[in-house]
């Protein structure tokens, strides 16, 4: 029996093949890369959708294989895939970015986890997990950014600007993965 809800049952990659996961692992980081593209661009940081991608492989794909597909993708864009929303290569991840890429995997693990333990399951625990994915995201992301332009102007330019669509994002997140749930619930 999968610890992952019933809806995402059918992508836990244990007792499954290494081609299953690393197709669905592919697809992720296509994900990822697409969401990149949908940005508004800011400096230093621009603001995408590729946070509300990483927190859907984590939520459907649970934490091992959710965070190996985003690890995968920081690896293609590290080997100059054009999967970054703004660069591709080595020095892209010594950038302003840097720190929100390591966040993604953590967030998609930490995510994942916590789905495969079922602690999703409410609406309380479902809104804490994702704020505490978008934490995972934002902490070692200004800490990175304060690096690179001092702490008062990375929560300037690196969290405060992100925090309305930060709050979307994590709510179109709980709608769909609750109604995902709630559907396979039926089935």
């Amino acid at each position: 029996m999968s610890l992952i809800p019933a809806p995402l049952a059918a992508l836990d990659p244990r007792g499954r093949s290494f081609g299953t996961a690393m197709a669905l692992a592919l697809l992720g980081t296509l994900a990822i890369a697409i969401a990149a593209r949908v940005q508004v661009p800011m400096w230093p940081v621009p603001m995408t959708m590729q946070s509300f991608a990483v927190m859907g492989i984590g939520l459907l794909y649970g934490a091992r294989l959710g965070a190996a597909t985003v690890g995968l993708y920081l690896a293609q864009g590290a080997l100059g895939l054009p999967v970054f929303a703004g660069g591709a290569g080595l020095a892209y991840l010594a950038g302003p970015t840097a720190g929100y890429l390591v966040g993604f995997v953590l967030a998609a693990g930490a995510l994942g986890a916590l789905a495969e333990r079922g602690a999703l399951r409410s609406r309380v625990g479902l809104g804490l997990g994702l704020a505490g994915a978008t934490a995972l995201i934002f902490v070692p992301g200004a800490l990175w950014l304060a690096a690179l332009v001092g702490p008062e102007a990375s929560v300037a330019s690196g969290i405060l600007p992100f925090l309305p669509g930060a709050l979307v994002k994590a709510a179109l997140l709980a709608l769909l993965y609750r109604a995902a749930t709630a559907r396979a619930a039926r089935d």
